[in-house]
């Protein structure tokens, strides 16, 4: 970390640390609210991020607002979720809600990361790609966060030039798991918190311009039954431009976490599904890859000292289902308009009050809701546990059509029916995150 003088001028009115989808909304609503916004990327657009690419109607939601046109080519539209497990296939639309969409979309992460940052920055953010950020700047007399400091980079990594200082009175940090800024402030990781890691490839299929989504919550390496199990649940997104987007996860809480060969599993899983959906290595267009998911707010504060925490440096991705994406598009749009709020106030405390919103804002929103996904995530590694559910609880229309819901987050807060007022009022009870 580095300090700086307390009377520097500022390059922007806020940075941002990243150019995911995190850092692409905070930027974006900051931009359209018309604050200067500095955009700061390590990589050069294109560029890949391991995800399953599926978004759930949070997400639809939130591109919608932004101004996207869902209706263009790319985007594949999907009708709900098929689960299958137990000897059990079935197929649960999205629910019909006043609140969100009933359609959910999939688009590669290469080019919906693109279309978002392009999105920022045709609203007004300076987008600067090859930057990578190496820590905060910090004031020498307050400890404040005043800035960052990055060196110029090319596009496998390495440094092409000297490193420079960028300052504004606000940053937020949108720089992924590894969270360089949170951790330089020493804000370290929630040991007791869910992490995943899950990893994914792409297949050409014929099932690339299927309606659904399809989760697997049983993998085998051979006829269910008469094989070994594997460890993790399993999911294909297809994504309507000839292939599927193909994963495997699994949580911590489960015993094989340590020990598993993450790549090894799902092609044992993949080589014993049907052959007419074509996932073979002839068919293997990108690797499989793997990464790390932080669940549940696995760090907080999620601001302090001039540093907004957003997306997956703040670990907000659902324990219940694995999903990050609508929730680092909201959270960005939390985190702007706190900022455009602050900016409205001088320097000093009254900002901070306001700036420590933020973190009301996000527990009001998720903090009971992530403490019942946490319990969640110690029922799901437990395999006796998974059996039974899933042995007895598909079957259950009803009783999937609830579970959807509660897994995705997605009720009417007011005037929803019963499965959302049971799912509210879990939330409401529950401690924060």
């Amino acid at each position: 970390m580095t300090s700086v003088d307390h009377a520097a001028g500022y390059d922007a009115q806020v940075i941002v640390v990243g150019a995911g989808p995190a850092g692409a909304a905070t930027a974006f609503h900051l931009a359209n609210a018309g604050v200067d916004v500095l955009l700061l990327e390590k990589s050069a657009f294109p560029r890949d991020k391991i995800c399953g690419d599926g978004l759930t109607p949070r997400a639809v939601k939130q591109l919608v607002a932004m101004g996207f046109d869902l209706n263009e080519p790319g985007w594949q539209k999907n009708k709900g979720l098929r689960i299958v497990g137990a000897g059990h296939r079935i197929e649960l639309p999205w629910p019909e809600l006043s609140s969100f969409p009933s359609f959910g979309m999939a688009r590669a992460r290469m080019e919906l990361d693109e279309m978002l940052a392009r999105h920022a920055q045709k609203a007004g953010a300076r987008l600067q790609e090859l930057t990578a950020v190496t820590g905060p700047l910090l004031d020498e007399r307050t400890g404040r966060v005043v800035g960052v400091t990055a060196k110029p980079v090319d596009e496998r990594g390495r440094k092409v030039g000297d490193e420079v200082a960028y300052r504004a009175p606000i940053v937020v940090g949108c720089d992924g798991v590894s969270a360089r800024l949170a951790t330089a402030l020493g804000i370290e990781r929630r040991e007791n918190r869910p992490m995943a890691v899950a990893c994914r490839a792409y297949y050409r299929t014929p099932l690339h311009d299927d309606e659904w989504m399809e989760s697997w919550l049983e993998l085998w390496d051979g006829k269910p039954g008469e094989s070994n199990k594997l460890p993790g649940y399993g999911w294909i997104f297809p994504l309507g431009d000839g292939t599927a987007n193909v994963g495997l996860g699994i949580l911590n809480t489960s015993s094989a976490f340590q020990n598993m060969d993450y790549k090894d599993s799902m092609r044992r899983w993949l080589a014993h599904v049907d052959p007419a959906f074509g996932f073979t290595d002839e068919n293997l267009v990108a690797p499989i890859k793997s990464a790390a998911l932080p669940m549940g707010f696995n760090r907080k504060p999620h601001y302090g000292r001039g540093l907004l925490l957003v997306g997956d440096s703040g670990g907000m991705v659902n324990p219940f289902n694995g999903e990050g994406i609508d929730y680092a598009l909201e959270a960005g749009h939390m985190a702007a308009d706190t900022i455009v709020s602050a900016l409205a106030v001088p320097e000093g405390a009254a900002r901070e009050q306001v700036l420590y919103g933020y973190q009301k804002a996000l527990d009001d929103a998720y903090g009971g809701y992530f403490t019942l996904g946490r319990a969640f995530a110690k029922l799901v590694g437990n395999p006796t546990f998974m059996k039974q559910a899933t042995k007895y609880g598909l079957p259950r229309k009803t009783l999937m059509k609830f579970t959807l819901k509660l897994m995705a987050n997605l009720t009417d807060a007011r005037g929803g029916d019963a499965h959302d007022k049971v799912i509210n009022a879990l939330t409401k009870v529950a401690p924060n995150a």
